[in-house]
């Protein structure tokens, strides 16, 4: 009875221990997928902002061709 119990002991063991190896791999492969949505979302946030600076940019540089040839301003698209 001892030994069928402790057999049966080690193979739980053994069990959980697979099971603990392979999430720690699945928490691995995730880290990293995360760090590598980080790093793009870091990217796309970085885009935005510059695509914004010029779309502002672009939008005073017609706002003066208007001005200078006596047309009304254009009202700024963020407001």
């Amino acid at each position: 009875m001892l030994e069928t119990t402790l057999t049966q002991l080690e193979r739980l063991i053994d069990d959980l221990l697979q099971q603990n190896r392979a999430q720690q791999e699945t928490i691995s492969r995730l880290e990293g997928e995360l760090a590598q949505l980080r790093d793009e979302n870091d990217t796309l946030q970085l885009t935005s902002m510059e695509q914004e600076e010029q779309l502002s940019s672009t939008l005073e540089r017609l706002q003066a061709i208007l001005q200078r040839s006596g047309a009304e301003t254009v009202v700024a698209a963020s407001e």
